[in-house]
């Protein structure tokens, strides 16, 4: 479950990662990086990518309840 968890994350991330470099191209166009940040904010698919890096690192960190044998 929690491999299955970590990859919904990571594709997530990377669809995310995608969309915010896909809209690098903006700078080409004469938008400064303040217009940049107010545009990227305003797209859904842009917050793919710190919802996954969320998920990848609570996929990870998150302890599994199985106890130790010591």
């Amino acid at each position: 479950m929690r491999a299955f968890i970590f990859l919904v994350g990571f594709g997530s991330a990377v669809a995310g990662g995608i969309s915010t470099l896909a809209y690098l191209n903006l700078f080409v166009n004469g938008v400064d990086l303040k217009g940049y940040l107010l545009f990227i904010l305003k797209r859904p698919e842009c917050y793919l990518l710190p919802i996954g890096l969320l998920i990848v690192a609570s996929s990870i960190y998150t302890p599994d309840g199985k106890k130790s044998s010591n």
